[in-house]
């Protein structure tokens, strides 16, 4: 990598935050010239050009992706949210100009291994989760990529010794090369992200490439519940340790009698209760037992994983408890970004719920979600966003009564509320993306629970009609 960037022109598309790690560790790495390129226009980009244009070697073009760019390039460094089909990219293929991921580019300057961790749903917590092991043993734990630390930013920081603990999305995943983990690890696969890849099956390759430059000293982390994960069990070229809520593993990690078990292939030992695990739902029990295969085979010992798991609390915007509103409880999955994710927040929450759902469609088949919401406990549902009548259409279709459709999130919050009785649960886990109404899944939580706070303060100062 070193020979492509040293005294060369390299291109960096995309100036979200990874985007500007990468455009920083490539003037640290003696590019003699950085284009920083973003679709906004330049008055956009004030924070982006007041970060990067202290160093004489960066130029930022604004408002499109001109073919001119390409001009005596050696290099492209894609940022996650350019979706490949970009015609600027086509042509930098037809020229021969290599394009990198951007954990790409970190990887070729990391100090230390990488553990890495992918899948449709659960990233985040597993990847948080698993850092809060690892503090538990260790010091200069790095928990970085997809999570909202780049991976680039993150190499920049670590010292030897120390290790990067990476979320890794399939978008990151599709334009490595030679990116290595010494540990991976896949979740699960369910259809997601189709408008980006365009079909199932460059999805479940893209996730596939986080096995992809493994060698025999390395580890693979596969569900063994999930048939498709299981498939990339003929790819591993190390050592690998399953887990399974469903079955006894040898070796691997399972759960027998409500415990958590650790099988290596020669011994058995029990980690901890799988009630002690603190974060809810059984999706989240499987999140614990994927952490626990990892800790293990980064060296974490049994009793720092238990420690671990009886410990973390959980991530913002995964099934967040927010308030309590005369006995209605308001809870936060701003992250449950399709059917799937959603569908596991359903059956982690007890009891009746109302869900507030919709958002940016991301060719997400929504049918399957609706068919067994009111088997999951959902009474009402409440809709917004681009895919609100869609969604609202299929539910009805499938007898589904109570469906309403609102404007924004903070009419979305009272007309559940106004839904709700005492005893009810309020559940905010959308199905889809964020980005038609908001900037990320993070904005979107934050004004769901300023919402649900001046809802409370309004209910408690009697302002609020709901209850008599």
């Amino acid at each position: 990598m070193i020979e492509k960037i040293k005294g060369k022109k390299v291109l960096v598309l995309g100036l979200a935050r990874s985007g500007r790690a990468a455009v920083q560790l490539l003037v640290k790495a003696g590019a003699f010239k950085v284009i920083a390129n973003d679709h906004k226009e330049p008055a956009l980009l004030r924070k982006e050009m007041e970060e990067l244009l202290k160093y004489p070697q960066v130029e930022i073009v604004g408002g499109g992706h001109p073919e001119s760019l390409l001009e005596g390039l050696a290099l492209v460094i894609k940022s996650p949210g350019i979706k490949p089909g970009l015609a600027l990219l086509q042509k930098a293929r037809e020229k021969g100009i290599p394009i990198y991921s951007e954990i790409e580019l970190a990887f070729h300057f990391s100090p230390v291994p990488l553990i890495g961790i992918t899948g449709t749903n659960g990233k985040t917590t597993t990847t948080s989760l698993t850092g809060e092991i690892f503090r538990q043993q260790l010091q200069g734990v790095h928990v970085a990529g997809n999570i909202g630390f780049p991976l680039c930013e993150a190499v920049m920081e670590v010292s030897n010794g120390e290790i990067i603990i990476a979320e890794l999305s399939s978008f990151q995943l599709e334009d490595i090369r030679n990116f290595r983990v010494h540990i991976a690890a896949v979740l699960n696969i369910t259809p997601d992200h189709l408008d980006y890849h365009g079909s199932i099956k460059k999805y479940v390759n893209a996730k596939k490439k986080i096995l992809l430059n493994q060698t025999s000293d390395d580890w693979a982390v596969l569900n063994w519940d999930d048939p498709l994960v299981r498939t990339f069990s003929s790819y591993v070229r190390g050592k690998m340790l399953p887990f399974s809520r469903r079955k006894e593993l040898n070796p691997g990690v399972f759960v027998r009698d409500n415990k958590i078990f650790l099988d290596d292939g020669l011994h058995t030992d029990m980690v901890c209760p799988a009630g002690e695990v603190r974060i809810p739902g059984l999706h989240n029990l499987e999140n614990a037992l994927a952490a626990v295969a990892v800790s293990w085979a980064g060296g974490i010992k049994i009793e720092n994983i238990a420690r671990g798991l009886k410990t973390f609390p959980g991530v913002p915007h995964r099934l967040e408890m927010v308030k309590e509103i005369g006995g209605v409880t308001f809870i936060n999955d701003s992250k449950g970004t399709n059917p799937d994710a959603t569908l596991n927040a359903l059956r982690a929450v007890p009891g009746s719920k109302v869900l507030i759902a919709g958002g940016l469609n991301k060719g997400s088949d929504f049918r399957p979600l609706v068919r067994v919401m009111a088997a999951e406990g959902v009474k009402s549902l409440v809709l917004l966003g681009e895919t609100a009548p869609l969604i609202a259409a299929l539910a009805r279709e499938e007898g589904f009564a109570d469906v309403s459709v609102v404007p924004d999130l903070q009419a979305a919050v009272l007309k559940a509320f106004i839904s709700a009785v005492p005893g009810d649960t309020v559940l905010l886990s959308p199905a889809c993306a964020s980005w038609d109404m908001f900037k990320n899944f993070e904005e979107r939580g934050e004004i769901f629970k300023s919402a649900v706070i001046s809802l409370k303060e309004g209910f408690e100062s009697e302002k609020c009609p709901h209850r008599a």
